[in-house]
């Protein structure tokens, strides 16, 4: 009997390609997002410990220009806040997406590594069968060949 050989081998071999590549596109996503988030979660840090500041010397009292000096920072804290708030949402949903994509190719792959798994159990199952056969073929002519005296 022939070598096993899975007919859908470069389909599953071309999938799993793809899982990959979306993997590494998942990754760089996350990476982006996560970068992006960071430094975020950072200017809201630092817009709170501002104000938390200035809370402090309000009750101490200091000057009209720390005043201004404070309501200019924390403004330009605010408006680099609302600049990077669509671009955590766009990295968010170009992650999301990925994610997406990824389980597709995944579910793909798997599919394909199920079908072979499949495929060589029938294999298995038919050459048993076959070596069953030929030994009960071969049993039998030993049986006649004893029967006629060879």
């Amino acid at each position: 009997m022939k070598p096993y050989h899975y007919r859908f081998e470069k389909v599953l071999a071309y999938r799993e390609q793809e899982k990959n590549e979306t993997e590494g596109e998942y990754k760089i996503a996350v990476d982006e997002f996560e970068t992006v988030a960071t430094e975020l979660y950072d200017l809201l840090k630092k817009k709170e410990d501002v104000l938390i500041e200035q809370q402090e010397k309000m009750k101490t009292g200091f000057s009209i220009t720390d005043i201004h000096h404070y309501a200019r920072f924390i403004n330009s804290l605010e408006k680099r806040i609302e600049n990077l708030q669509p671009l955590v949402m766009k990295a968010r949903s170009k992650m999301v997406w990925y994610e997406n994509k990824l389980l597709e190719k995944t579910i793909e792959v798997k599919k394909y590594e199920k079908m072979k798994e499949k495929d060589l159990n029938r294999y298995r199952f038919e050459f048993e069968q076959s070596e069953a056969n030929r030994l009960d073929e071969l049993s039998t002519q030993q049986f006649t060949r004893k029967e006629n005296g060879w």
